[in-house]
């Protein structure tokens, strides 16, 4: 036993010394040919633990946070994953990963893209192009309540068990990538109205780093982040991230599936809160209330005080579109860009108090659509959220003289 503890160690010691060699300057390359020479594959566990070493001895969180994608590149094809614990469905885990199956699509469309755009007479117009590549990296920002969810859910409990500086590191990275696409964002807004020659360089020195950066991060955690975090935290614990996580949003996936642990412990059942719901003028159960709302023959969607998407009915049959994965949104993503204007002033307005209502209406598909923003105030009159309700009234609007008889609507449809 004795001998597998000394040789552990001494793996782990190679792998240290290895990325002191990194932030020495040296290739990642070379690194990688003498990891693979001295250890074969790295254990992933091995990547975290000694990353944490490092950081107590007294390596700047900043300094591991700068050489970060150095260490990947030279840890990519090396990793051993065996024996990595598989997710079911609708796992914290697995929602993370098929989150980032979402993101790689998007990722594969923009480098579809980008060789187009190269190939562009300089004197092409880009307006058309960089609508394209808008839409993209408008999902690509979806990524946000990705990480959110590691931030706020997944890190606390590595802090618990003393993991503190490998999720400081990654938490840096996730800000780089937000300002990367942020960057990636603005600059196409900028050159909306520009040639294919004024877009080139904003491809190569803008939107591919910031592609790159989300990449990136998919590498590390599922190379290194989420087996380790399988090894380590409980069922209970990973109950109380899935239980916590619809509340944040999910990014360009909504998971179809409900996950429990085959067992919680008793704290983690006790937690379970009283699903009634007291209102000043009575109460009604959670899924009363639920039925109630989609039961209603209007769509109602409400964004909160930031701007985020926080609920929306899901009635027989919807208006728009709706999945839980906007939930968490920016409203203002959640609209073409030719709209956008349009939300953002009444939102600015409601905030003000300028205006409490915005009446809407439009012919669609044949129907005749309704549409309602309200500003949702609180006692004092203080700006809570926006209410957007849309109704069909085709069939109102036909309504003649009066029906005092009976008639059911749906045995009419019949």
């Amino acid at each position: 036993m004795s001998e597998i503890i000394d040789n552990s160690r001494m793996r782990k010691d190679a792998l240290k010394h290895m990325i002191l060699q990194l932030h020495e300057g040296e290739a990642p390359e070379a690194v990688k040919k003498q990891l693979t020479r001295l250890m074969g594959q790295v254990p992933y566990g091995f990547v975290v633990e000694v990353e944490q070493e490092l950081i107590s001895e007294g390596l700047p969180a900043e300094e591991v946070q700068k050489l970060c994608d150095i260490h990947s590149a030279a840890l990519k094809g090396i990793i051993d994953l065996e024996g990595q614990p598989t997710t079911p469905p609708g796992h914290p885990v697995d929602t993370f990963k098929n989150e980032n199956r979402a993101l790689e699509k998007e990722i594969a469309a923009l480098h579809e893209i980008f060789p187009e755009i190269e190939k562009l007479p300089d004197s092409h117009h880009a307006a058309e192009t960089a609508f394209r590549l808008s839409e993209r990296f408008n999902a690509l920002m979806e990524v946000d309540k990705h990480y959110r969810r590691k931030e706020n859910l997944l890190f606390p409990f590595l802090e618990k068990y003393g993991i503190t500086g490998p999720p400081t590191v990654m938490w840096g990275k996730h800000d780089e990538t937000r300002d990367l696409l942020k960057a990636a964002i603005e600059a196409l807004r900028e050159c909306s109205d520009e040639t294919a020659e004024s877009l080139k360089p904003i491809v190569t020195l803008v939107l591919e780093p910031a592609v790159a950066s989300v990449a990136e991060m998919i590498f590390k955690e599922e190379q290194i982040l989420f087996p380790m975090c399988m090894d380590t935290l409980t069922e209970t614990e990973w109950f109380d991230i899935y239980s916590q996580s619809r509340e944040i949003g999910y990014c360009l996936f909504a998971p179809e599936t409900d996950w429990e642990p085959g067992a919680l412990d008793d704290a983690a059942k006790a937690k379970k809160p009283d699903t009634r719901v007291q209102f000043p003028s009575g109460s009604m159960s959670l899924d009363e209330m639920t039925a109630v709302l989609n039961t209603l023959p209007f769509d109602l969607t409400f964004v909160d005080k930031n701007d985020e998407v926080r609920y929306f009915t899901q009635g027989k049959e919807r208006i728009f579109d709706r999945n839980v994965a906007i939930l968490g949104r920016k409203v203002q993503m959640c609209h073409p860009p030719s709209s956008v204007h349009v939300v953002e002033k009444i939102v600015e307005d409601f905030k003000s108090g300028k205006h409490d209502q915005a009446p809407f209406w439009i012919t669609l598909g044949g129907k005749f659509i309704h549409i309602e923003y309200f500003a949702v105030r609180d006692s004092e009159g203080e700006y809570m959220g926006t209410l957007e309700v849309s109704q069909n009234l085709t069939g109102l609007r036909k309504l003649e003289g009066e029906q005092r008889l009976l008639s059911y609507t749906d045995d009419e449809q019949g």
